[in-house]
This record gives C-alpha cells, structure tokens and sequence, in this order.
C-alpha cells in the first residue's frame, strides 16, 4: 500500500516525501490551489498551468537577464529598426525594447494562450462529464463539479509543460508567427538566443541581430496594420472550434492512471484526444489559418533579407535555418499541436516568400505594403500558384490610409 494516499502527485512535480512534514504541508496547500481553480474560473487551471511550467524550467535552467544582454537587445532592436526603414513602407511598430528571460516570456504571452486554449480544454472537460454514466451523476450531485475541476487540473498540468518545452526554445515574443505579447513591445529572449546560435556555428551578435530583425518586422505588420491581430487570432478561434474531442482517446488515457501509481499522472498523454473535423468548414478554417501565417511569415523573410543584404555576413545561412525551423516547427512546437490539435506552422512560406518578391518587383515597396491596407487586397491561397500573375495586378489603395485606420482603433497615438 502507498506511503501517500491514492499514491497520488501533481501533474510535473514529485509526490512529497510523507515523512517530512514540511513536503507535506507544501503538497496539501498546492492540491488546495489545484481544485480551488473550478469550474467557474474557466476549463483551464491556469495557476497549476503556470506552476508546471516554472517548476519546468526551474529543473532546466532559466537564468535571469543580465544588464550586458539586456544592452546588447535593446541595441540590436534599435539597429534593425533603421535598417527597416528602407525597405518597409510601414514605420516602426516599436514601443518597448525588452529582453525576457523564459518565465517572463510565459508571463507576458499567458492571456493569448488562455484565448486561444480555454474553448478547446471546455471541450474536453465536457467530455469528460460525458463519460460518467446517466445514474453515477445523480448520485454524484454536487460532486459532478470535481470532474470539472479534475479535468481542468489534467489539461493544465500538460498546457504547463508544453508552455515550459516551448519557453525553451522561442527566440522572441512574435517568434511562432502570432501576436502573442502586449502590443509594441518587441522582446527577445537572450538565452535561447545563445543557445540556437551555437547550434548553428554563426556567431551570437548575428543570431541576436537576424532575430531582431524578424521581431522588428513582426511590430511594424501588428503594429501598423490594425485589422491583422484580430484576423490572425479569429483564424485561429475558427479553427480551433471545429475540433472536436476523441471520447475513446480520454477514455483510454483516465484508464492508464493508476492511483497507486503516481508517476501515471504525471505520464498521462492527452496527445490524440483532439481531433480536427473532416469537414468542408474545416478544411477551408485550416486554409485560412495557413495562408494567413504564410503571408506573415513570408512578408518578415522578405523585409528581413533585403534589409540585412550585405551587412550581414551570414544572412543567407541565417535565412534558410530559420525557414526549415518555421516550416518544420521545433519538438516543442509539435508537443503543443499534439496536445491541443493546432498547428501553428505556415507549410506554404517559400511559396508566400517569392510571392513577396515578384510583388515588390511589379509594384515596388510602396504598393506591396499597401496589400496590408484591407484583408480582401492580400494574396489568397491560389495566387501562391501564380505569384506573377497577381505581381502584376492592381490596387487603388493608398499606404497612408493604414496610418488613418491605425489612428482611428487607438485614439491615443
């Protein structure tokens, strides 16, 4: 029989050591917090979410942000700004130069993820519900609540480890293609930084500086182009809600833990539970998902390249990495879209990338900025196909007018 009752542990951390009454007191106040997030606090229980995920990278590693490296992305931020301005009919989308450490980038990102994550962890809380028989309710009464509770604590404790694998390896805060931190402040995170650009062999100041770039052009499409967080987010939302819940996959996951086992929590995978619709609806949701991060991403390769030209020694080399890296997404990544069935991945960025291209050949700077002026004006899936075709088409509108919408959404500037 085990030490501890039920044998039972918090999803990414250890069960306590019985005998120390300090561990348990620690353990009963954190499984107070754990059901203390129910079922009118949303599906989610953010707070284990974010425990999870510190304690995650606690265990990893998660050095704080020098005065040094702070310097050097503020400076490089700076940098990339002015070399934007010749290539980019939008100005600078930079309000706030910040250097996060990976927590902080948890922290800062967290209230897009509860946007993008609570409608599909409801779905599988309700699901769970589902699963407990017509008669097993009525006598459960009150009780039915605990189910609510439980699954939002299951499904947080997983969100919280693939946050904690993704703060690990994201090199800025719009570094997967969404506008996921406040709006202006344009953040890179040092560590990762390091460590991607020893991989690499290229010399950190120009891994610092290529990834400034990528993050300064992220600012100046959000920034700038006010219909465009709305559209990417709502993208998302659309299809995310035409996922649905695989019932016999959560079956098949609650009847492998065992409560005399608590290492089965934690090792509970909730890959596989959701599933996208074979649905016309869908398909089409997923076009416009993958379009959309395409035209992102291919935009900010585009800018990115012909600012750093030939100031940039290994500009060509960064370049191609950080293609295969968007097209393929890093183990994190894959761990998050397996958990929640969304992959944020542009599949068509080399096609969107000559798009780009034969667009600034045909119209220049100005014209292929002002496509940005209304959602209807950009590329669609089908101009990839034929990029000169619709190079040599024609828009009325006029760059300035993005300024005019901007300032009529945000009053203050």
């Amino acid at each position: 029989m085990p030490d501890i009752p039920f044998g039972f542990s918090l999803p990414g951390a250890q069960p306590p050591d019985p005998s120390d009454p300090q561990q348990m007191q620690q353990f009963m106040a954190q499984l107070q917090q754990m059901f203390a997030g129910g079922p009118d606090n949303g599906p989610v229980n953010w707070d284990l979410a974010r425990q999870v995920a510190a304690s995650q990278l606690s265990g990893s590693g998660d050095p704080a942000v020098t005065m040094y490296e702070r310097h050097h992305v503020e400076e490089a931020l700076r940098l990339a700004d002015l070399w934007l301005d010749p290539v980019s009919a939008l100005p600078s989308g930079i309000r706030t130069a910040a250097a996060w450490n990976r927590n902080e980038w948890i922290f800062n990102t967290l209230d897009v993820w509860k946007k993008l994550c609570d409608p599909i962890a409801g779905r599988m809380v309700g699901a769970m519900g589902d699963l407990v028989p017509d008669e097993a309710k009525a006598q459960l009464g009150p009780m039915q609540s605990m189910v609510a509770t439980l699954g939002g604590a299951l499904f947080g404790g997983q969100l919280g480890q693939a946050l904690g694998q993704l703060a690990a390896e994201v090199l800025s805060a719009g570094d997967i293609g969404l506008p996921l931190g406040p709006s202006g402040t344009a953040a890179l995170v040092p560590a990762n930084i390091k460590a991607y650009g020893e991989g690499l062999e290229i010399p950190e100041d120009q891994v610092r500086l290529y990834v400034a770039l990528r993050e300064a052009a992220h600012q100046r499409l959000f920034g700038h182009v006010p219909w465009l967080r709305a559209h990417v987010l709502t993208a998302v939302e659309t299809y995310a809600n035409g996922i649905t819940v695989n019932r016999e996959a959560i079956e098949e996951a609650m009847s492998r833990v065992d409560p005399s086992d608590p290492e089965s929590m934690q090792a509970m995978a909730l890959e596989g539970i959701f599933t996208p619709e074979d649905t016309p609806q869908q398909k089409a949701s997923l076009a416009r998902l993958e379009t959309a991060l395409a035209l992102i991403e291919g935009w900010v390769g585009h800018v990115v390249d012909a600012a750093a030209g030939d100031r940039l020694p290994s500009v060509v080399a960064l370049g191609e990495a950080f293609r295969r890296r968007r097209a393929a997404g890093g183990p994190a990544e894959q761990t998050f879209a397996a958990l929640v069935g969304l992959e944020l991945r542009p599949r068509r960025l080399r096609e969107a990338g000559v798009l780009w291209a034969a667009v600034t050949e045909q119209r220049g700077i100005q014209g292929r900025d002002a496509l940005w002026g209304h959602p209807d004006l950009l590329p669609t899936d089908e101009d990839f196909a034929n990029p000169q075709v619709f190079a040599q088409g024609s828009t009325d509108w006029d760059i300035s007018e993005l300024d005019d919408l901007d300032k009529g959404d945000n009053p203050e500037k």
